[in-house]
Order: structure tokens, then C-alpha cells, then sequence
């Protein structure tokens, strides 16, 4: 499984943002996606990159919940695309919170990226709900006047079965999950604490989204991949 891996013992130093030689690695690795590269550039890597992500993740641990990084190499037994290493680094927090770095910049994003069928089966009747899915529009309108993006990695391309075409609420309906998200590209501010700031108040903001989730929705009860 190509899932995300514990921090360890991180280092106990102040998070002052990505040196722009973290920009240079994966500049370079979307260019050399190869072992060679990885293995020569390996140190930038573990002192550019992953450090700073281990001690912002330290940081945003008290109030966001601990963080995990995915491992670096990608799974590549069901894909066409056999490049072995992601071009990104990303991590998720204990609250369901994501962090993402990569050569486009900085994402962050909250929510419930794929949903299983059973909490596809309970989004769908509290969306249809007037009052419940009344609040979800109320809480989605609420953030995307942020400037945070509430969108869905898959939606159907018509009504999901039960459910009218014309439904009030149909473009909830045919989500297949729920995110808040939003991407900044590379800036001067990525080297420093403010990348910090630009993270937790993302979190922060994208809460009332994801405390619907939370309430409405919940953890997945299926085995297997869904578990």
C-alpha cells in the first residue's frame, strides 16, 4: 500500500519555509525522474525538503493532529506511468488535514478526498436533506468567498440513481467526495514562517466544511481498502 509513512524523531528546530533549492529538486526531477538523479541529489532532498515538512508538521501537530509523509516512490504496479518517484511531497495531519509541495508551489486542503460507498450513501441522503444539505451550501458559499476551492476529485456526469435531475442541491449530489483546497504558486514567502501562516489558516478556514463531514458523513465502516 502507497500510503503515507509517520514522522519520526523530528528535529527540534524552527519551520522557516522551503530554501528555494527544494524548488531546484523537483524542477529537476520532473526533468530526470530517474534513480541516478534521486540517489545524486538525495541529500538536497532530505535537508531542503523533507525537513522543513518534518518540523511544520511538528508545529501544526498541538492543534491539527500529527502529521505523516507519504513515501517518495510511487506504486507503480497498476500504472502505465512507470517514473518511480513523485514529483511532490505531501502530508496529512491527524485532523484530516493535506500538505502538498511540489515545483507549482504550495497546496493545502482539507476534507474527504474518496469517499467509500457507505459514506457516499449517507453524503448523498444529508445532502437531500433540506436542512443539512441546506447547511452544506451555506458552509461551501461561506468558503469559497476565501478564495478556497470546494471541489470533488471525481463528480458523476448526471443525478446519482434516487435522486432527480432537478435537485436543488445536484451539484453536491453528484460529488463523489469533498474538498476545500487552494494551490499558491512558488514565491519569495515560501522560504520563511509565513508558508506557516498560509497552511494553518487554510485549516482553520476550511473546518466548518470538514466538521460537516465529520458529522454527516464519518469514517468509512467497509473492510479493505475502504477500512
Amino acid at each position: 500500500m502507497d500510503g503515507p509513512r509517520r514522522v519520526g524523531t523530528l528535529a527540534a528546530v524552527a519551520f522557516r519555509g522551503w530554501p528555494s533549492e527544494a524548488i531546484d529538486f523537483y524542477d529537476g526531477l520532473e526533468e530526470d525522474n530517474s534513480r541516478d538523479y534521486w540517489q545524486a541529489h538525495k541529500p538536497v532532498y532530505d535537508s531542503a525538503v523533507r525537513a522543513p515538512m518534518e518540523a511544520l508538521l511538528e508545529e501544526l501537530a498541538p492543534e491539527f493532529g500529527e502529521g505523516k509523509i507519504f513515501r517518495p516512490n510511487r506504486d507503480v504496479r497498476f500504472s502505465a506511468d512507470k517514473s518511480p518517484y513523485k514529483t511532490s511531497i505531501a502530508a496529512v495531519l491527524g485532523e484530516g488535514g493535506y500538505v502538498q509541495l511540489s515545483a507549482a508551489g504550495l497546496g493545502v486542503g482539507n476534507g474527504m478526498y474518496m469517499m467509500a460507498p457507505d459514506q457516499l450513501e449517507r453524503f448523498r441522503a444529508a445532502i437531500d436533506d433540506e436542512r443539512t444539505g441546506g447547511a452544506l451550501v451555506e458552509l461551501v458559499a461561506a468558503t469559497r468567498a476565501k478564495d478556497i476551492e470546494v471541489t470533488a476529485h471525481e463528480s458523476l456526469k448526471t443525478a446519482p440513481r434516487g435522486y432527480p435531475k432537478d435537485h436543488p442541491r445536484i451539484d453536491l449530489l453528484r460529488m463523489k467526495g469533498v474538498i476545500t483546497w487552494r494551490e499558491w504558486p512558488v514565491a519569495p514567502w515560501l522560504s520563511t514562517a509565513k508558508a506557516k501562516t498560509r497552511v494553518v489558516d487554510l485549516l482553520r478556514a476550511s473546518r466548518p466544511v470538514a466538521g460537516w463531514l465529520d458529522e454527516h458523513v464519518g469514517p468509512s465502516t467497509m473492510p479493505g481498502r475502504w477500512g
